[in-house]
C-alpha cells in the first residue's frame, strides 16, 4: 500500500476513534445531567430516613434536613467539621443528629448516625454504610442484631468516659464472639460523638 493511502487511512481511523470517544462523552455528559436530580432526591430520602430512626417524630415538627448548623469538631473527628441538623418542636430544639465515622473498623470506616437529646443522652444511633465480615461484623447493624440498642439512653455519664469501652477493655459494652475490633471502633466513634456534642452544646441546642 503506497504511504500516503497509508497515512490517509491512520487520519481516518484516528478521527474516527476521536469522534465515537468524543459522542460517548456527549451521552454520558447528557446520562448525568438527566439522572443527577433524580440522584439527589433518593440521597435526601435516605438521609431523612436514617435521621428518623435516631429522633422519634414526636420530638419535632421542623424538616430536619432544613435546620443545620455547621460546627467545628476541634481535632475529635478525621474532618474539620460537622453539619449538625436539628429536631425542633414549636421553635424550641429538642434533639440533635450528626453523621459519625468511625475510621478503625476491622475492614475500613464504619459510618453512622447518632441523635441526642438536649440533656446529651442518646436517643439512637444506627450504622449506615460498612464493609465488616458478615456474621460477626455485621452485627453493629440493626437489621442482624440489637447491639445497637445498647447506646440508647446513655451519656458520658452514664457509663462513665473511662467506661465507654468494651468489656474486653474493661469497658461497659459487649463485644461480639470472634469480632472485638469492630464493636470497640463503634463505641469509640459513639464516645466521640458525645464528646463533640458536649462541647459545643450551646451552639447545637441554642
Amino acid at each position: 500500500m503506497p504511504l500516503e493511502q497509508l497515512k490517509t487511512r491512520v487520519s481516518y481511523q484516528t478521527l474516527l476513534l476521536a469522534g465515537f470517544a468524543l459522542a460517548a462523552s456527549a451521552l454520558l455528559g447528557i446520562g448525568d445531567w438527566n439522572t443527577r436530580d433524580a440522584i439527589e432526591m433518593r440521597r435526601q430520602e435516605d438521609l431523612k430516613a436514617s435521621l428518623a430512626q435516631v429522633i422519634p417524630d414526636e420530638l419535632y415538627d421542623n424538616d430536619l434536613l432544613k435546620s443545620t448548623v455547621i460546627v467545628s469538631t476541634d481535632g475529635l473527628s478525621n474532618v474539620q467539621e460537622i453539619l449538625v441538623y436539628q429536631a425542633r418542636k414549636q421553635g424550641r430544639t429538642t434533639a440533635a443528629a450528626f453523621l459519625l465515622t468511625a475510621p478503625d473498623g476491622y475492614s475500613g470506616n464504619i459510618d453512622m448516625v447518632i441523635g441526642i437529646g438536649p440533656n446529651g443522652e442518646i436517643l439512637g444511633v444506627r450504622v449506615i454504610a460498612h464493609a465488616e465480615t458478615p456474621g460477626l461484623g455485621d452485627k453493629i447493624e440493626i437489621a442482624k442484631s440489637d447491639w445497637i440498642l445498647s447506646f440508647n439512653g446513655r451519656s458520658l455519664e452514664n457509663p462513665t468516659v473511662e467506661q465507654w469501652a468494651v468489656k474486653k477493655d474493661r469497658g461497659e459494652f459487649d463485644q461480639f464472639s470472634g469480632a472485638t475490633i469492630t464493636p470497640r471502633a463503634v463505641v469509640n466513634a459513639v464516645r466521640r460523638g458525645l464528646l463533640f456534642f458536649d462541647m459545643h452544646r450551646s451552639e447545637i441546642v441554642e
